[in-house]
């Protein structure tokens, strides 16, 4: 069953992909959808049998890979616990992504090979769970990444969905280094790439050193820490984030499937799957902490500037990541792995809903275009405001009732508080960033769904009226404001879509294929922490459901559950004042925004810049290393290989040419008096010899 899982997308993925438009639209996606929903199909008895207890870890060979020496790489799926969960988190969300991508591509001509994509990369996640070595998580690895470049430059003749996907592509390469540096030091140390051998020995290595970098330091540490960089690159991690919120240039699905649920999360799986290694090394540990934590604030305090409705969600992933990362550094490596497992649910949610909103508005991502939504597309509005209450964490702490982010979330905050030490400081932090998640969530919300329209100032509306029109295109340049009563092609306008901001548009509500994925959707994000929390977290619970295929601390989930009562009530209610906060500056007071950026306008550039790290490695990276380009463009290649090379040598032979050129003059008594000449020097040389 495993590998029907596993090598369903890759055979889907091969057939649209080779077919592409001869096999036809219709038939690439039922191919590829049917293929993703058997697998899902087949992925959520095994979570369930792992679930109620009844199933074993075990390992599925497949054939074997490299042979050389003691070098011994086997092809197999391994399943336990963290793959089951992993399977139904990938699955789902895939093949409701390729539901959902009917309609949302449904006009794109170029859908066997966007399909073909989708399946390629959920192959290459699978691969990634279900790896028992960890050259063949390597593989999965850099398929995601590959698989991702692909989606996030699908519109390829877009320059900058080029520019995305390269910087994506380059960004993880600096991450990726540092993983293959662990890999081959971990084969270094243990002799076997084989994960289960290396946790097994991992605890005898606590405490030895190795050379590194011409010093040595503690052995453990040096391994974990490289490994980790593979996953902040991944995960886009605080300093390797800056891929992530530019890749929502890619089509909206592909922002659900691969950074919000399933690719993001690699990096946090790796940690978990490795955390016996991580136990070994507090350092590495309280690095993961540091990080973990510091990205939750960056990317909470970027969010709630931002205006681009998908970069809002993108900046909410890199903050619930982060989440999940301090949370395996203070050693809850359930809950991180819970919190991955319900975010799945909500940001997919999310995703989808703002995608649902681009459709309605017609590929207008600005919300400061939108407002007064939810009488026109209801649908959305409501599975995402079940979204909006998942994400904040909304619930009754007392009552331990509530949405699927309140027992994750709070679920991390209080193991991280439990845990003392940097987890106290984590935790601090970890609620500051729950006030601005909150305060961000709600703001999309108010800015999307309520308020008056303002959809008349959007320049993608203008395109759509002139297309209904029968003038213009899509790519018209239209001006973004009409005058009085006539659109700019002098179509009467109704006055009264004009006075309320409408513009004459009609927002519509999306077709059934995206709408049945955000209920689906908003079902998980409403009930996935309530089923599943004691399973997840719970001390004796966790015990039985992870069976060892994570290091789950028990004392220490026992402990994050008597917690003083103040420190369960600090997540709830920092989220009460974030939505007061959006509500007084959303819908009491509209004019707070404006009156906060004219009080800290240095501040909110700030934010607006994203703490200016692209500016920075722009400075410190980009350009020199455009200026040794050039350097070795202009002098090296051109001013000496080019110079003294093929171009010196071709300027000798046209100079040649001309000398021997006029010798060739056409006269007959030139040619005679260069024989004679000839002849004379011939008769001189032979009588001086």
């Amino acid at each position: 069953m495993i590998q029907l899982i596993v090598l369903l997308p890759l055979l889907a993925a091969a057939i649209a992909g080779l077919g592409n438009k001869a096999l036809g639209k219709l038939p690439a996606k039922i191919v590829t959808t049917g293929a993703l929903f058997i697998s899902c199909a087949l992925s959520w008895p095994i979570f369930i049998s792992f679930l109620t207890g009844q199933a074993e870890p075990y390992v599925a060979p497949v054939f074997t890979w490299i042979q050389s020496g003691s070098f011994d790489a086997q092809w197999a799926l391994r399943v336990d616990t963290m793959t089951a969960v992993m399977l139904v988190v990938v699955t789902s969300v895939s093949s409701l992504v390729h539901l959902y991508s009917w309609g949302y591509m449904e006009e794109d001509p170029d859908q066997p090979r966007f399909f073909a994509y989708l399946s390629l990369f959920t192959f290459a996640m699978l691969m990634l769970v279900t790896a028992n070595n960890l050259l063949q998580m390597f593989f999965g690895w850099e398929g995601v990444g590959l698989a991702s470049y692909l989606l996030i430059g699908f519109w390829f003749r877009k320059p900058s969905a080029n520019a995305a996907a390269i910087k994506a592509f380059v960004v993880n390469r600096v991450g990726d280094l540092g993983f293959m540096m662990g890999i081959f030091g971990t084969y270094l140390v243990f002799n076997t790439i084989s994960i289960p051998e290396i946790l097994e020995a991992a605890p005898s290595m606590a405490g030895s050193t190795i050379g590194f970098l011409g010093h040595r330091f503690d052995t453990m540490t040096v391994l974990c820490l490289l490994l980790f960089i593979g996953a902040m690159g991944k995960s886009a991690q605080l300093g390797l984030h800056t891929w992530l919120p530019d890749a929502m240039e890619g089509p909206t699905p592909v922002s659900a499937l691969i950074h919000a649920a399933t690719m993001v999360t690699a990096g946090v799986f790796m940690v978990c799957r490795l955390s016996p290694m991580f136990e070994t090394s507090p350092t590495a540990l309280g690095f993961v902490t540091f990080i973990g934590a510091a990205t939750c604030l960056f990317a909470a305090t970027v969010g709630t500037v931002q205006n681009d409705i998908k970069r809002v969600i993108a900046y909410s992933t890199c903050s619930q990541l982060g989440y999940m990362f301090f949370a395996a550094g203070v050693g809850a490596y359930g809950a991180a792995m819970f919190h991955l497992f319900t975010h799945a649910f909500f940001k997919a949610l999310l995703f989808l809903g703002a995608g649902s909103v681009i459709h309605a508005m017609h590929h207008e991502q600005d919300m400061r275009y939108y407002g007064a939504l939810r009488k026109e597309i209801p649908v959305t509005f409501w599975t995402m405001t079940l979204g909006t209450l998942a994400i904040t964490g909304v619930g009754l702490p007392l009552a331990g009732i509530g949405f699927a982010g309140f027992y994750s979330k709070d679920g991390i905050l209080e193991a991280a508080y439990a845990s003392g030490g940097s987890g106290v400081g984590a935790y601090l932090v970890g609620v500051f960033a729950a006030l601005l998640t909150s305060f961000y969530s709600w703001r999309l919300v108010f800015l999307t769904f309520f308020g008056k329209p303002r959809w008349a100032a959007s320049e993608h509306i203008q395109h759509a009226l002139h297309d209904a029109h029968g003038h213009g295109s899509e790519h018209d340049n239209a001006p973004a404001q009409e005058d009085a009563g006539h659109d700019p092609h002098g179509h009467e306008r109704d006055a009264h879509a004009l006075s309320t901001g409408t513009g004459g548009y009609h927002p519509h509500e999306s077709p059934w294929v995206m709408l049945v994925p955000l209920v689906v959707l908003a079902l998980g994000a409403v009930f996935a922490g309530f089923i599943f929390h004691d399973q997840f977290i719970g001390p004796e619970g966790g015990v039985a459901f992870w069976k060892g295929a994570l290091a789950f601390d028990s004392h220490l989930m026992h402990a994050s559950h008597e917690v003083p009562t103040w420190v369960k009530f600090g997540p709830f209610t920092v989220m009460l004042a974030g939505l007061l906060i959006a509500w007084l500056s959303y819908i009491r007071h509209t004019d707070w925004p404006q009156r906060f950026v004219a009080q800290f306008g240095v501040l909110y550039q700030f934010l607006l810049n994203k703490w200016y790290f692209d500016e920075l490695y722009h400075m410190l990276f980009v350009k020199p290393a455009f200026a040794i380009g050039r350097f070795f463009w202009k002098f090296g290649d051109i001013g000496f290989i080019d110079r003294f090379g093929p171009n010196g040598l071709a300027a000798l032979v046209v100079q040649g040419n001309k000398v021997t050129r006029r010798l060739q003059s056409g006269y007959l008594y030139t040619y005679a008096l260069v024989m004679l000449i000839g002849l004379a020097a011939g008769a001189t040389w032979a009588m001086t010899r």
